[in-house]
């Protein structure tokens, strides 16, 4: 693992189309143009993309229209299927380009996603971020980029404008490995706040006062009370939803099942998450999984 300094862009700006324009990929855009790069973004819904042209940004209308003459294309879409559908479907952009891949879709997606690539003529780099709607809003995201150093060279203007800091790889995967045992201690922090909220409300307990418990020593943390304020004040506002979070942690079982490994806690997230997620919280942000405690196995299953 190599972290890295922020580059200065090259007198020439690379230029960048960006595929994928919804919570992550249209901040990430925005910061990409501040940086003095030339972007061009894609969206499934045009309509979702829009709203970048008056950021300098050009809005493609075709996926051909967005990665022609593209030196770097970043994608940042729902899932792995997602990414490999749009992805079957491009002509190869500029000869040598990049394709920095940081949706997080697991690690036989990520395998096929190289393999593709390499059918396209281009640098492949596993690039998935930490991070949500806030730290992509600021800049502040957390990259972690696989792949050959040449390619993450070239990227290195992108990754700086779109990210606080870059942990690079050789690699193709590791990048990907890592941001899996990121996400199943994220996942965990989110559930057992949210148990622990719903465990003070079965029990008429105040949760302000579980908090002001915890709160300065080694059971406090920042997340804690981030998740905890989205819960006690109702405002799901997404940064990361529960659809997403769901996902993520069906991507965390099958790699612990492929390496032999028995996560529980993951497990029991992952159900969490898709009960409340059928129970039309897909779209809310992650700590709405809250509800998951008010509705029964059974109760899901049936429904």
């Amino acid at each position: 693992m190599q972290p890295s300094t922020p580059s200065t862009p090259p007198a020439e700006a690379p230029r960048v189309a960006v595929l994928g324009t919804g919570t992550m990929g249209a901040p990430m855009a925005r910061n990409i143009a501040a940086a003095g790069m030339p972007v061009r973004v894609w969206n499934r819904t045009r309509a979702k993309a829009e709203p970048l042209a008056g950021a300098g940004i050009e809005v493609a209308g075709t996926l051909d229209e967005a990665v022609a003459d593209a030196d770097i294309v970043v994608t940042m879409l729902y899932d792995g299927d997602t990414v490999e559908e749009v992805m079957a479907g491009i002509v190869p952009p500029a000869p040598g380009a990049v394709w920095a891949q940081t949706t997080t879709v697991g690690l036989a997606a990520t395998n096929r996603l190289a393999a593709r690539a390499a059918e396209l003529g281009m640098d492949y780099l596993d690039a998935p971020v930490l991070g949500t709607r806030g730290p992509a809003e600021q800049g502040a995201l957390t990259v972690l980029a696989a792949g050959p150093e040449r390619a993450r060279r070239r990227s290195a203007p992108v990754f700086s404008a779109i990210g606080a800091r870059t942990v690079s790889f050789d690699q193709v995967g590791a990048a990907s490995r890592l941001k899996l045992v990121a996400n199943s201690w994220v996942l965990a922090l989110t559930s057992a706040t949210a148990e622990a909220l719903s465990l003070a409300e079965g029990l008429g307990v105040d949760a302000r006062d579980f908090l002001d418990v915890v709160s300065g020593g080694p059971l406090d943390s920042g997340y804690l009370h981030a998740k905890a304020g989205a819960i006690l004040s109702g405002d799901y506002t997404p940064s990361f939803s529960v659809a997403n979070a769901a996902k993520d942690a069906n991507l965390v079982l099958d790699a612990a099942a492929a390496a032999g490994v028995h996560l529980d806690l993951a497990a029991a997230s992952a159900r969490r998450f898709a009960r409340a997620a059928e129970a039309g919280h897909g779209d809310a942000d992650m700590a709405a999984g809250y509800h998951a405690s008010f509705i029964a196995p059974e109760e899901s299953a049936a429904g």
